[in-house]
Order: structure tokens, then C-alpha cells, then sequence
């Protein structure tokens, strides 16, 4: 299986929890994060103040937050095809303490 790489060379927040990412390749995503969030490294995310504080690291081209929590730029990139099965992946986080 071939996994491609890909960097994030700009995004914006256009709604809450909700960024427009731009990607290497000239393609862009609109990602509500929202359902994402639980679990320990994600949860604090939920704090919009927090959550906001996303920013693009130039040297790997990915999102990241002040706890160090990021997503993988290709899954993001790809994320018409795997938000189904990350958001439920995500669910089973949500009993964990955060």
C-alpha cells in the first residue's frame, strides 16, 4: 500500500473547530474537528481558546496545538474518505479521562 506524503502549506479558522487547510498539491480541505476531539491528547481541544491556538509548523507542514497534538497531513488530506471510520475511532476516546 502506497501512503502518500503530503505537507500543509497554509490554513484558517472559518468556523469553531472548523479550519480550511491547504495542502502541497494545490487541494484544500474545510475539516469541522469538533467530532474528534475526546480522548487525552485531543480533549483539551475542546476548549475553544485552546483549539485556536493551532499553528502550521513550516519544517514538517503540520497542524499543531500547544500540547503537541497534530493529525497526520495525508489523513487530513484525505479526510472524505476516512472521517467515518477516525470519527468513530474518536468516540471510543470519549470515556477517557482527560
Amino acid at each position: 500500500m502506497i501512503h502518500e506524503i503530503y505537507t500543509i502549506v497554509s490554513f484558517e479558522i472559518v468556523a469553531p473547530y472548523t479550519l480550511r487547510i491547504k495542502f502541497d498539491d494545490a487541494h484544500a480541505q474545510v475539516i469541522d474537528f469538533w467530532p474528534m476531539l475526546h480522548g487525552e491528547l485531543y480533549g483539551p481541544l475542546r476548549d475553544l481558546d485552546y483549539f485556536n491556538q493551532v499553528h502550521l509548523d513550516s519544517e514538517s507542514g503540520v497542524l499543531i496545538w500547544p500540547n503537541e497534538a497534530d493529525f497526520d497531513p495525508a489523513t487530513l488530506h484525505d479526510w472524505d474518505e476516512v472521517a467515518d471510520a477516525m470519527i468513530a475511532m474518536a468516540s471510543s476516546w470519549a470515556g477517557q479521562t482527560v
